[in-house]
């Protein structure tokens, strides 16, 4: 794919592309001896669930499945634009839990991945030889007119349940997402199991003094299951979060109005 640079991480050096300064050249990258630029990943925003970085690149196929291809950073990497462009952000190697994003598009050497960060749809490149792959034979659909989520393995369905979805003035964001953590805290009392996908909120900020991040969890009372209730999270029953709990993060998650 043409020259190659290296990224900072406090001291070692992992090949990537050869990009151009950012910034108006402002520190960026200095030259390597070999001529090559070495990014400065100090410079660059982080993207994680807190974060809103306006340049990603938004999905232009928002309601698509995937192969189930899943990928890992294995350190902090940086996130492109496009192939043999510039960086616009990085991404580490743990959100909640690790960090494991979805392959929506690939080509030589390159992987283009949803991403955790604002707004909504955002994906970036990254280098495939940072990556650590691997495959999910489960895909999620959540569907906000029928109220309903089913779970798929394989294309087999193993199950559908009622759901409690967003309320017309706090919607569940429609598009292609995906399983971002699992989060386990019996301090919860409307459901100590939280499933944090890579979503937001379009009408909130924060929830309960986090971001606005929406994420699939349970409910102590059955009468908002095919409601549309919620904040912009979907509610499951017990059985059907037990099942969604061995589903593996970076799964890929499509919510549509069906």
């Amino acid at each position: 794919m043409g020259r190659a640079a290296r990224n900072q991480r406090g001291g070692s050096s992992v090949p990537a592309l050869a990009v151009l300064a950012l910034l108006g050249g402002a520190g960026v990258f200095a030259l390597l001896d070999d001529g090559t630029p070495d990014i400065d990943l100090t410079t660059l925003a982080a993207s994680s669930t807190h974060a809103t970085i306006s340049a990603a690149p938004l999905d232009n196929q928002p309601f698509a499945g995937t192969d189930g291809v899943v990928v890992h950073p294995r350190e902090e990497t940086a996130v492109y634009s496009a192939p043999d462009a510039e960086p616009f952000a990085k991404i580490g190697p743990t959100q909640f839990g690790a960090t494991w994003l979805p392959v929506v598009e690939r080509t030589d050497g390159w992987v283009r991945v949803l991403l955790p960060s604002k707004p909504n749809r955002s994906t970036g490149w990254l280098q495939e030889e940072d990556l650590e792959q691997a495959s999910s034979p489960y895909l999620i659909r959540v569907h906000t007119g029928s109220r309903t989520l089913e779970l798929f393995e394989r294309g087999k369905r193993l199950g559908k349940w009622k759901a409690g979805v967003g309320a017309r003035k706090t919607p569940t964001p429609p598009g292609r997402t995906f399983l971002l953590g699992s989060i386990v805290d019996p301090k919860r009392s409307a459901s100590p199991v939280v499933l944090p996908l890579g979503a937001h909120s379009p009408t909130f900020d924060t929830f309960g003094g986090g971001p606005g991040t929406v994420a699939i969890h349970g409910w102590p009372r059955p009468d908002v299951f095919g409601a549309a209730v919620s904040a912009g999270c979907v509610r499951v029953p017990q059985t059907a979060l037990r099942r969604l709990q061995r589903v593996p993060l970076g799964t890929l998650v499509l919510i549509d109005s069906k």
